[in-house]
């Protein structure tokens, strides 16, 4: 339990995340937008993850969404279904990691800067830095495999103790007349700097805690790694969001007590104000690298963790024949139990998404892609919302379906070239990958997931006319099953605890197009 709640609680990276967006919640309202945008988004959160815990605990998959969507489905549009969020959620798991990682380069060069004022990093310097990252976290993940359980356990308490270190070096090293007042850390609104009107401009900045808060759901693409995954997997999602929730509230309100001249933050290299408040709170260079040495260390974990996540995720998707040449991806290095391409791929898709940022300054400041689904209510899971799981149903759609439009804006107007936010480009793109693929290969010969409800042990054999192959169409309307533990005495492992052949009776992918 506790490493799954470790990966995710990772993931999040709370104080990280807080930290490099901070910029966005002070150019659209200030300390409200940051301390009551964090609430409100966490409220919604625990309701997002509350929903997908439910589902993960009756199909617990590394498929996580792209499964759950086709089984629920249906027959009609399960395939389409399922190829439609298994891409989103490959494309959510990608971005999230990049964002991840080059926040954590950006960082890294700030920390230079703390030391050396007359410093300014080069958007190579950038770049490049944001390779070695991404290749640092490649090679733990292959070479530290088996210490990653550990490494993830540390994480929470790495973190925990981090906050508390910060909270009382900041309070304790500002004096009293340094101090903002109460009143202007829990009602001081401004939101000038952004352009937007004074309403909007709240919204837009709820970007700050939603990009956050958008990794919890990634922990799904372990459950062929997890035991008992119907049970730990779900807890671990919604327990990382109300830690992760607390811990913001603990993190901010210090940070906004302590808030030097707003301007002067927004004039911060590379955009990142939270190096310049620490080291003008703790009056010396070596101070503030001190405090940004502890959220370095959580960047570590976090980044890792999200390349894990996204690397089985990509393995799982592979598996079932979604993505081009997946013979390639799907193949795991059995000494280590690793999904090595898949790890190959998800960290070279990264750092040539990493290039974009030539051409825009800003365009990591919302590229995470928001991938999450709301389905029916499944009852008698282990993981149950009973009563309350409609009105937290409605609740996920209305917000996804707004955070969808939040994601593609600019934290500021007017827009530039260099000022636009470049999410929605990406996520056109990879749409147009998905629907060319769809129509070269996957109409044809994509039937879903290549297990089946019977395979698991959710439905019997009586419950289902006849199943496609590889597909599944049980009559979930007419019938809810109840829940009952997966039947694993069918499930073959091959190529380690990654390789697991979920049902014999499905038939093989086609072959995938060679390389030329």
């Amino acid at each position: 339990m506790m490493t799954i709640l470790g990966l995710s609680f990772a993931i999040l990276g709370v104080p990280c995340g807080v930290s490099t967006t901070m910029a966005i919640g002070l150019t659209d309202g200030g300390p409200v937008t940051v301390l009551y945008g964090w609430i409100i988004v966490s409220l919604i959160s625990l309701c997002i993850s509350a929903s997908l815990a439910e589902i993960c605990s009756v199909f617990p998959t590394s498929g996580g969404v792209y499964y759950w969507s086709h089984l629920l489905s249906t027959s009609e549009y399960a395939t389409i279904a399922s190829w439609i969020t298994g891409w989103l959620g490959l494309v959510g798991n990608w971005t999230v990691t990049l964002s991840i990682n080059f926040s954590f380069a950006l960082l890294i060069l700030c920390a230079i800067s703390t030391f050396d004022d007359a410093y300014v990093a080069k958007d190579w310097h950038i770049v490049l830095m944001f390779w070695a990252v991404m290749l640092m976290c490649m090679v733990i993940n292959i070479y530290g495999n088996k210490w990653l359980d550990k490494l993830n356990t540390i994480c929470i308490w790495w973190t925990c103790a981090s906050v508390i270190i910060i909270l009382i070096a900041l309070l304790s090293k500002s004096t009293k007349a340094e101090k903002r007042s109460g009143k202007y850390v829990f009602s001081h609104y401004d939101a000038t700097p952004s352009g937007w009107p004074s309403g909007w401009a709240f919204f837009v900045g709820l970007l700050q805690a939603a990009y956050t808060f958008t990794g919890y759901g990634m922990v799904a693409s372990m459950c062929d790694e997890v035991q008992n995954p119907e049970r730990e997997v779900p807890k671990a999602m919604v327990l990382s969001v109300a830690a992760a929730a607390v811990t913001g509230i603990i993190y901010i309100i210090p940070v906004l007590f302590v808030l030097p001249d707003i301007q002067m933050l927004l004039e911060a290299p590379l955009g990142q104000p939270i190096p310049v408040l620490f080291k003008e709170v703790m009056g010396s260079s070596g101070g503030g690298f001190g405090l940004l040495f502890l959220l370095l260390g959580i960047f570590l974990f976090s980044g890792v963790g999200s390349l894990t996540a996204a690397s089985r995720c990509t393995w799982a998707f592979a598996r079932d024949g979604a993505i081009p040449f997946s013979n390639i991806w799907v193949k795991v290095d059995k000494k280590r139990d690793v999904p090595v391409m898949a790890l190959l791929l998800s960290t070279v898709v990264d750092m040539v998404l990493g290039l974009i940022y030539f051409g825009s300054a800003a365009a990591f400041n919302a590229f995470t892609g928001c991938a999450t689904i709301c389905l029916e209510m499944v009852k008698d899971a282990p993981f149950s919302l009973g009563k309350f799981g409609y009105i937290i149903n409605v609740i996920t759609v209305i917000w996804i379906a707004f955070a969808v439009v939040l994601f593609t804006m600019p934290t500021a107007i007017p827009v530039t070239a260099s000022t636009m936010n470049y999410a929605s480009v990406v996520f056109a793109a990879f749409t147009m990958i998905s629907a060319i693929w769809y129509v070269i290969w996957g109409r044809a010969n994509y039937k879903g997931p290549k297990f089946t409800a019977v395979d698991l042990g959710f439905v019997t054999d009586s419950d289902t006319d006849a199943t496609a192959a590889g597909s599944v169409t049980p009559p979930m309307a007419e019938k809810k099953p109840q829940h009952q533990e997966p039947n694993r005495s069918s499930i073959t492992p091959t190529e380690g605890s990654l390789g697991l052949a979920l049902g014999e009776k499905a038939t093989p992918i086609p072959p995938m197009p060679t390389v030329s």
